[in-house]
């Protein structure tokens, strides 16, 4: 059996659909979960990351764990102990959803911090080990969705300046791979998308997937910054602009590591777009 955490989020609901439709024994579960977020079938449990029993009767005879870094609630984790009730269960494979930060960004409280111990406890667990470190999602550009939907608009700050984001589902297929299939211990894949892309140009993805015109609005920094305040800790949002607005090379390598494991080449921004239109209509 495969638990999935994390599983109404944009990669691991999709983890759990591609896991199912495998044929796998899935527990699907988040904090929030319901019926309507798995398919037929998949037994699912509420349960709280930073309560790390609560997964305790989820994880009781389990062979694998899909880990999701807790996002916005990463600081309130004990990996340890979670790892360690995963050990009791029976879990023997994990692979841990990361960020590419915790590389490109040591200095950042919340990626070289936070979720690089997160990374060292998975690193020190004894089971064997996967990290995945995406850069920013296509998934992302759902926060356009209302001002797509309403006025046909996009605001950003930083419009030409590219970033190779990924797509959750490739993220997904590959974290099912590395669940299921042996040779993907001790291994920390760096995930992105295909090319370059700019928020100016994911804004005419968008378009074009819609075929009307989607208009850009180029933000300030200051403008970006008052925005995310209303969604995002203050302390992630200077790491947070300064990766859109002066990325290192190491956040504009495009990674070989999709196609490597799956055998195909990352889905681009455009694909992405057109397969998720419905929710800019």
């Amino acid at each position: 059996m495969i638990v999935v955490t994390g599983a109404t989020g944009n990669v691991g609901s999709w983890l759990v659909r591609t896991l199912a439709a495998a044929g796998e024994r899935v527990t699907a579960t988040s904090r929030s979960i319901t019926d309507a977020d798995v398919p037929e079938g998949v037994r699912h449990r509420r349960a709280d990351l930073t309560d790390a029993e609560s997964l305790r009767p989820l994880l009781d005879g389990a062979d694998a764990l899909f880990l999701q870094n807790g996002g916005p609630s990463a600081h309130l984790l004990n990996p340890r102990h979670i790892l360690d009730v995963a050990k009791a269960g029976g879990v023997e494979r994990v692979v841990l959803l990361s960020s590419q930060g915790v590389a490109t960004r040591p200095e950042s409280a919340s990626h070289g911090g936070t979720a690089g111990a997160i990374e060292d406890a998975v690193r020190q667990s004894g089971l064997d080990w996967t990290v995945l470190r995406p850069g920013g999602f296509h998934s992302n550009m759902f926060a356009w969705a209302e001002s797509v939907r309403t006025r046909r608009t996009v605001a950003a700050p930083f419009a030409d300046v590219g970033l190779p984001t990924v797509d959750p589902g490739d993220i997904a297929e590959l974290a099912a791979v590395t669940l299921r299939e042996s040779g993907h211990a001790g291994q920390m894949y760096e995930l992105t998308g295909p090319a370059l892309s700019t928020p100016r140009q994911r804004a005419e993805s968008i378009g074009d997937a819609l075929g009307e015109p989607v208009r850009f609005i180029e933000q300030s920094r200051d403008e970006a910054r008052a925005q995310m305040l209303r969604f995002m800790p203050e302390t992630v949002i200077e790491t947070t602009l300064a990766i859109l607005g002066e990325p290192t090379p190491a956040e504009q390598r495009i990674s070989t590591a999709i196609e490597g494991v799956l055998g195909r080449a990352p889905r681009t921004f455009a694909e992405w777009a057109r397969l998720h239109v419905a929710a800019f209509r």
